[in-house]
């Protein structure tokens, strides 16, 4: 019995050593991280008790918190916020939070202060919004209805369903001229920005329910249920999928698509591969918690986003 305990701290010890820790650690100061954004030097935070805390990576110091409004729950008392995700455009940082009536509403903050572009009022169940342009916003409810929406006219530009299966995630490009949409379904339906009309259908690397999703360049990117992180080629047609062991919650890609990560087992750690050799470049070493992005600054540096206080930073070496 000592022989096993001591073959079992040995390989445990082995795993561990394999395992790439991050450079940095950033922790907010209260609540857990759901969505973060970087930009020129600034890790943006977001969190579920109503706040954002902006770090400046080149000191580690944090410069700036964006506090939203309190909103009522359904007993008529006063909670936090959750923030749902963030999107930033020519310095304009886009929020989605939870709001009155178990609704979003979704905030515009600028050199000239918070405010508000869509209101619980508007009785809408958006579950992400990222911008198209400066003038236009991308988003998706839970009944997989896709919407451009004008913030300047505050009006639509187009609406469209998906598919019939519930809405998951989605990522646009990067030039934003296409928009990839996951269901529960399994299937990826890409869809042109200008004016909704679908491109194509991708399907087959994944037969459950896609948790996440990006989209850089040709590359799409996929992790679900299934234990899958999918990969499509737009550009050649190439499909596959890497599996893990355990629901694949979380995945990134770099800005040229040749990079993916993706977490790959029980403990959350993320793996990190190339795409178009599928070879494997190194494994990192998450918090405990489900990984909710991974976030790539460029093709050597990435975000680890998980549902706890941390944020961990890392280096391809």
């Amino acid at each position: 019995m000592k022989y096993i305990f001591f073959l079992f701290l040995l390989f445990s010890s082995i795993y561990a050593k394999g395992l790439v820790q991050p450079d940095y650690t950033y922790k907010i100061s209260s609540g857990l991280v759901t969505d973060i954004l970087y930009n020129k030097q600034k890790l943006y935070c977001a969190a579920d008790d109503g706040k954002i805390e902006v770090f400046n990576t080149k000191s580690k110091k944090k410069i700036q918190t964006i506090r939203l409004d309190k909103i009522k729950d359904f007993m008529g008392d006063e909670i936090d916020s959750k923030i749902f995700s963030l999107d930033m455009f020519n310095g304009s940082l886009l929020i989605l939070s939870q709001d009155n009536g178990g609704y979003s509403r979704v905030h515009l903050f600028d050199a000239t202060g918070l405010h508000v572009i869509i209101s619980g009022s508007d009785r809408l169940n958006i579950i992400k919004a990222k911008f198209i342009d400066k003038d236009n916003i991308l988003i998706a409810l839970i009944s997989n209805d896709i919407i451009s929406y004008n913030i300047k006219s505050n009006k639509k530009n187009w609406t469209t369903q998906a598919s019939m299966s519930k809405f998951s995630n989605f990522a646009l490009n990067n030039d934003k001229s296409l928009v990839a949409i996951a269901d529960e379904s399994g299937i990826v339906h890409i869809l042109a920005t200008k004016d909704g009309a679908k491109t194509k259908t991708l399907r087959g690397q994944n037969v459950d329910n896609i948790f996440s999703i990006d989209f850089k360049r040709h590359v799409v990117l996929t992790g679900g249920q299934d234990r899958r992180a999918g990969v499509y080629n737009l550009k050649n047609g190439d499909a596959y999928y890497k599996t893990s062991k355990f629901f694949v919650y979380g995945v990134g890609l770099s800005p040229s698509g040749n990079l993916a990560a993706y977490s790959s087992d029980i403990n959350n750690d993320v793996e990190v591969f190339n795409t178009n050799t599928r070879e494997i470049l190194g494994k990192y070493k998450a918090t405990k918690m489900v990984v909710n992005s991974i976030y790539f600054i460029n093709e050597k540096e990435f975000f680890i986003n998980s549902s706890s206080p941390k944020v961990g930073y890392y280096k391809i070496k």
